[in-house]
């Protein structure tokens, strides 16, 4: 499924060193910095690792965060924040607005940014496989600056990824339907709600600049239109809830409706695949999936031409039955198979944080001009992701 989902770029990071020269005033304290300056190379590396898996990533990031911890919260259950949360600054970009970086000499700005890549990370394997994990937004409000219009951490795009997020789990949750051959009428409920979940992440980001999400929403609204074609007349998508929608007319006997369904369905089915050309033309950020020449999206093609040519025959064989003139209103609703987001929480903070470590790390020490101005070291390089290639197109198989 590597090409049926579209994927935004990963967020690119300047290096830090973790380095205190002069505030750090004893081993445990040392000790830390150097677990969080390898600890976060190390998540960094995982990234772009094609044999990283999702223990490995848990891991890595358990590890590093767990270290963090301890530069945001003050030990023990008190509520007030770490004397150490401003001491580094970092830097990260975004993902829709190229390689210009955002710094923030604030740890909660880094454990956010952090906590976001990972979740990419894992839409992105989840990609691979052909599932998903709810960004933890519970720190956003924390932040001492608040994300500006169109970077990553504004509410609208936080809320477009869970969504999408969903919506692609539920993708698969409908691929495992058709495979298990569920009733028709269950896969064009799920086909429904999950088209609705396109629907509200295309809405989501209406307001951002066109220049940063125009890519994006065509892939929001490509999918919206192939999954709606399953239910709504009134939306453009491909057909795949009229189609199946039409065989559970024809099991009622209503080979009439059964054929103005499906006659919907491939309405829809041709305006979809010319959106995919749409969006296979449209520029911004991430590769271009190529959902039209996925085996996922030919195979409704076929199955509604099919369909569609069993119901003439029957119609004029056994049924001879009137042809309405609008498709069927379709009111559907699924009971079962709607998926959730996985709860997410950050690990506790690591054990080696003691009253004696955070007395290791002396502010009134840190230099007078440790100040937040860019070096020339702290450029930030864009991530270079592995170039994945589509292997010998199977369709979606869930076991």
């Amino acid at each position: 499924m590597t090409h049926w989902f579209h994927r935004n770029p990963l967020k690119a990071t300047a290096p830090v060193s973790f380095n205190y020269y002069g505030m750090i005033t004893g081993p445990p304290a040392s000790k830390i910095c150097n677990d969080l300056r390898s600890s976060r190379t190390r998540l960094l590396e995982l990234f772009t690792d094609l044999s990283c898996n999702p223990e490995t990533m848990k891991n890595a990031a358990d590890l590093y965060f767990s270290l963090l911890q301890g530069f945001i919260n003050s030990l023990g259950d008190s509520t007030q924040e770490s004397k150490l949360r401003y001491v580094q600054s970092f830097k990260w970009t975004d993902t829709l607005q190229g390689h210009v970086p955002s710094a923030q000499q604030d740890a909660v700005f880094e454990l956010i940014s952090m906590g976001f890549n990972v979740a990419l990370w894992y839409t992105k394997y989840a990609s691979r496989l052909a599932g998903k994990e709810k960004f933890p937004e519970s720190h956003i409000p924390k932040l001492l600056t608040p994300a500006e219009k169109g970077q990553d951490l504004e509410a609208r795009l936080i809320d477009t990824y869970v969504i999408q997020c969903q919506a692609e789990a539920q993708e698969v949750t409908i691929a495992r339907a058709i495979e298990l051959k569920h009733a028709p009428g269950l896969i064009a409920a799920l086909a429904y709600e999950t088209a609705s979940f396109y629907q509200r992440a295309d809405h989501t980001l209406s307001s951002l600049e066109p220049a940063y999400s125009a890519k994006w929403r065509k892939y929001l609204h490509l999918k919206m239109c192939f999954y709606t074609a399953y239910v709504s007349p009134d939306s453009p998508a491909d057909g795949e809830a009229y189609c199946y929608h039409g065989q559970t007319l024809l099991a009622s006997d209503k080979c009439g409706e059964a054929i103005r369904s499906l006659q919907e369905a491939e309405k829809l089915y041709a305006e979809a695949e010319a959106l995919c050309k749409e969006y296979g033309e449209t520029k911004g950020p991430g590769p271009t999936a190529k959902p039209s020449g996925h085996l996922f999206f030919r195979k409704l093609g076929s199955l509604v031409k099919n369909t569609l040519d069993k119901c003439q025959r029957e119609n004029g064989f056994i049924y001879f039955q009137k042809i309405p003139t609008e498709a069927p209103q379709l009111e559907l609703k699924a009971n079962y198979g709607l998926v959730e987001p996985v709860p997410f929480e950050f690990p506790p903070m690591s054990a080696h944080w003691t009253p004696e470590a955070l007395a290791a790390f002396d502010l009134t020490k840190r230099p007078k001009d440790d100040s937040v101005k860019p070096k020339p070291e702290d450029d930030v390089k864009p991530v270079k992701e592995p170039d994945i290639k589509p292997q010998k197109d199977t369709g979606c198989s869930v076991s």
